[in-house]
């Protein structure tokens, strides 16, 4: 795959993740323009505004995790970096366990962890909780995310794209998972995946 193929895919993926909200806000401004009664309206206003909330949400953590933000060797405040991975979150089926500390991260370890968190929120398709755990020394660069459910699973082609080894050709929807991968491999992270009753592990450092 090429730079531009890579670059496609990557876009249709922030494309994605972005339609549903910015249409639930354009649908809300539909129901204001055309709707008298107080009750639809105030139903319309609240729509608009969680769905404009949700979408600023997506492109905060798009911006980080799949942009450039930062120029090279910058470090991210992983409190913020929490903040961010915390609203992509809010208001979905997956709860979020993660008590930031106060360090900086090199930014691609940062951006290997955000995500890792998006790939174990797809392994609970019934929701559940994603558990982040970070080393006591604030210079270790290591993690683990758990992701615990009734049904937590990891779909073949996603932990296939994780390895850098996609059965076939990369979509929108395998593009991040291998952007997990290039992230690994490029810090040698070693990103393992463990299944366990109930939940998926994933271990870098």
């Amino acid at each position: 795959m090429n730079d531009l193929d890579f670059a496609a895919l990557l876009v249709s993926r922030v494309c994605h993740d972005l339609v549903s909200p910015v249409g639930a806000v354009v649908n809300g401004l539909e129901v204001l323009e055309d709707e008298t009664d107080a009750e639809m309206r105030e139903d319309a206003l609240r729509l608009v505004a969680s769905s404009a909330e949700q979408a600023a949400a997506r492109l905060q953590f798009a911006r980080i995790a799949y942009g450039a933000a930062g120029s090279a060797g910058a470090e991210l405040d992983m409190t913020e970096v929490a903040r961010v991975v915390t609203g992509l979150m809010k208001g979905g089926k997956v709860e979020l366990i993660w008590t930031p500390q106060a360090i900086n991260w090199p930014k691609d370890w940062a951006k290997l962890l955000m995500n890792t968190v998006v790939v174990a929120m797809d392994c609970l398709p019934r929701g559940g909780r994603v558990s982040v755990e970070l080393p006591a020394d604030p210079q270790a660069r290591q993690f683990s995310v758990i992701a615990t459910g009734t049904v937590a699973r990891i779909n073949q082609d996603t932990e296939r794209a994780l390895k850098g080894e996609p059965a076939g050709a990369l979509d929108g929807r395998l593009i991040q998972p291998y952007l997990t991968h290039i992230l690994s491999r490029g810090l040698n992270a070693a990103l393992t995946v463990t299944l366990g009753e109930g939940e998926v592990r994933f271990d870098a450092g």
